[in-house]
């Protein structure tokens, strides 16, 4: 508030201290969000929040049956209610930069310190198993406070993309058991590029004002819609005997079979090895794979290098460049040559089950499939298409829940640095409900893949195809929406 003349600057100091003081205690509804009455609502009774701790620690959920045997017998009576709405919240401790232990004191201060769990220390995968595993054995025997603090559980992650991706993914194993519901997922942004939070209205960075915004956020994590996320597998299917050193986010997979309904031509290995994952955002192969290899490479080398959000970006920008994403011609290096090269894509289209070939442009030396509207720290790539253009391709409006992924191509690196800074477009190659990637190396002795920021170098074959095929995951994530 300005007065109609020019104020003192020590009188705008003192009405900024104050009006920005007057903020910090409010929500964005207006309502001025109580410390305690939030505490009230979010925590869970002492007995459950102990029996969760033990179940976790002891790879038992029976381990915790103690406390309930003691509240049961009436030690701790009047019986307990369940809280309006129960949080957990999984953070690691060193994002966040300086602020994540004190960001961690902060939560366990606004609840039971049970309640937040340190990815350090406790793997979401055994809060999944163990922690909701006792609160489901204590419903399962009578208690209706276990059984409606778990229907009514909310989840918080304090991380990057990378964090949500992996909490998320345990728990839709909740749903592969057959232990719906699964509670819905909120964000802190602690990562780099955030894109997955961006997506979902929580930001994309961590606030500044830190101390006030998380009790907003734990606001809004209990009260705000919810609304779905689309997962995607990738099968990768390559002739036994190379190594591949594969990201945290790929696991070797015993067998796996690939899509039958469309005819591979050529000979088939006689025997495979398979990985499997899951992205949420995208998968991509390429140029921009390469660099972003190389990069995490340089940066597990030389940590030093790497010591935020700024410099990250920095050195990542240098790397490229001598990579050749930006000044090295394509015809110096056969790896450096558009993807046509070595790449046959097949893709499955909306509303049609049948698989059909699709040209890759001689100029394109990347290619992704994108899930979410948010890539590479809230660029859009594929772009906000109008109506009549949507039409002409035979596209749909691109949301993140509506099971197809937008497959895109970027030339270069210059090309990509002014797509994403919104002045043309991506090379739009398709929309598809299911991807395939046939790989040959030719003169190519291997290809560079990524999957939501993991990079890995992918061996590749000169007479012997390596396959990649992309489903959607049948089950849908349930996000928190930030808005």
């Amino acid at each position: 508030m300005e007065s109609s003349g020019p104020a003192p600057e020590e009188n705008k100091v003192a009405v900024r201290s104050s009006v920005m003081e007057s903020i910090k205690g409010w929500s964005l509804s207006g309502v001025r969000i109580d410390k305690v009455e939030l505490s009230r609502k979010i925590t869970m009774p002492e007995y459950l929040r102990l029996a969760i701790k033990d179940a976790i620690a002891s790879k038992d959920i029976d381990a915790g049956k103690r406390h309930y045997d003691f509240t049961a017998a009436g030690h701790d009576k009047p019986p307990h209610a369940a809280p309006e709405s129960p949080v957990v919240v999984f953070i690691n401790s060193k994002s966040g930069g300086r602020y994540g232990p004190e960001l961690k004191a902060r939560l366990q201060d606004l609840m039971g310190e049970e309640q937040v769990f340190d990815l350090l220390t406790v793997k979401p995968h055994e809060f999944v198993q163990y922690g909701l595993g006792c609160l489901e054995k204590f419903a399962s025997l009578g208690d209706g406070c276990a059984k409606e603090t778990r229907e009514k559980l909310r989840i918080v992650v304090a991380g990057g993309d990378g964090t949500v991706g992996w909490v998320l993914g345990c728990l839709g194993e909740l749903h592969k058991a057959g232990r719906d519901p699964v509670p819905p997922t909120a964000i802190v942004p602690l990562g780099t590029g955030n894109d997955l939070s961006r997506s979902f209205g929580w930001g994309g960075s961590f606030p500044f004002n830190w101390k006030a915004a998380i009790k907003k956020t734990l606001d809004k994590a209990i009260r705000a819609p919810t609304s779905r996320l689309d997962s995607w597998s990738l099968l990768i299917s390559m002739p036994a005997g190379a190594d591949l050193k594969a990201p945290y986010s790929l696991k070797k997979a015993e067998e796996g079979v690939l899509d039958q309904d469309l005819k591979v031509e050529g000979p088939l290995p006689e025997k495979v090895s398979c990985y499997q994952g899951v992205f949420y955002n995208y998968f991509s192969i390429g140029m921009d794979a390469r660099v972003a290899y190389g990069f995490h490479h340089l940066r597990n080398q030389k940590p030093y290098l790497a010591q935020g959000p700024i410099s990250n970006k920095i050195i990542y920008s240098g790397y490229s460049c001598k990579q050749g994403w930006f000044f090295t011609p394509c015809i110096a290096d056969p790896g450096l040559r558009g993807l046509n090269n070595i790449l046959r894509l097949h893709v499955k289209r909306l509303d049609n089950t049948e698989w059909e070939p699709v040209t890759i442009p001689s100029s394109v030396r990347s290619i992704v499939a994108l899930n979410l509207h948010s890539y590479a720290s809230g660029r859009n790539p594929w772009g906000n298409l109008k109506q009549d253009y949507l039409q002409k391709k035979g596209f749909v409006e691109a949301k993140a829940d509506d099971g197809v992924l937008e497959v895109f191509g970027f030339k270069h690196g210059w090309h990509a640095s002014f797509v994403m800074a919104d002045l043309i477009s991506a090379k739009h190659i398709a929309q598809a409900t299911a991807i395939r990637f046939e790989l040959r190396g030719g003169t190519w002795k291997e290809a560079y893949m990524q999957m939501d920021g993991e990079p890995w170098k992918q061996p590749m074959n000169n007479e012997l195809s390596t396959f990649v095929d992309i489903t959607r995951v049948p089950f849908q994530s349930v996000m928190i929406n930030g808005d």
